[in-house]
């Protein structure tokens, strides 16, 4: 049997099933600053639809811009669960994906798209149950006729993606977290969000100034020591 460059691409390690049921508890935001505000994908790619939400270990691609040759080896190489997550280096003059593409990916059981290039099929997209992010929106199809990488590190919206590692996205954007990461960045989630509802307490209680501006009014030597906002 004949070898390919594509062989064994999917064998690699993945966050596993239990973290991505972990991550899927949490926004975005709160991964993202937990993690030391790291990992948030340009602003550019956004979901089709703001309740679009994803998370799953992450499957690389990088294609020539407007070409999206890889990005049909990906399909037919994904595990079920994986984001393909696509280096399309934000091209917009045309496509990388449409419907056809994302039935195939749903039909392969893939847990959703994200994507630095233009996706079409907008209206029919906007409708459907698989979630898909995207750098904007573009009636042209891609060319396929350019070779890329897959299966293997990538930089995509300013961020270093590793296969495998946890991408989750919802209506404020993406964040991929490394999957070495991935159990700290949880647990330090479950404490930022247990703070998070104390504070809404604390101005539902009437506590309107955040107990830390004083004292970081003062580390920034825009007050005194002995100074406080109220």
């Amino acid at each position: 049997m004949k070898t390919t460059k594509f062989d064994n691409v999917a064998e690699f390690e993945r966050v596993s099933a239990d973290q991505v049921a972990r991550a899927r508890a949490y926004q975005a935001a709160i991964l993202c600053d937990v993690a030391g505000r790291r990992g948030a994908l340009n602003a550019r790619v956004q979901p089709l639809v703001p309740a679009m939400k994803l998370a799953g270990p992450a499957f690389p691609v990088e294609v020539r811009g407007g070409d999206n040759l890889l990005f049909h080896v990906a399909l037919a190489l994904a595990k079920p669960g994986d984001i393909i997550i696509v280096d399309g280096k934000g091209y917009e003059s045309s496509a990388l994906f449409g419907e056809l593409m994302v039935t195939q990916a749903q039909a392969a059981g893939l847990g959703g798209f994200v994507v630095d290039g233009a996706a079409r099929d907008v209206d029919t997209l906007n409708d459907g149950p698989f979630p898909v992010f995207a750098a904007g929106r573009n009636p042209a199809g891609p060319t396929k006729g350019l070779d890329g990488r897959i299966g293997q590190a990538i930089s995509i919206g300013d961020v270093a993606v590793e296969p495998g590692d946890l991408v989750v996205g919802d209506a404020d954007g993406v964040v991929v977290i490394p999957r070495r990461d991935v159990d700290s960045v949880l647990a330090a989630a479950e404490k930022k969000l247990k703070a998070e509802a104390q504070r809404i307490q604390e101005i539902e209680d009437g506590i309107l100034v955040s107990p830390w501006l004083d004292e970081a009014l003062r580390a920034a030597g825009v007050i005194g020591v002995n100074e406080t906002l109220a």
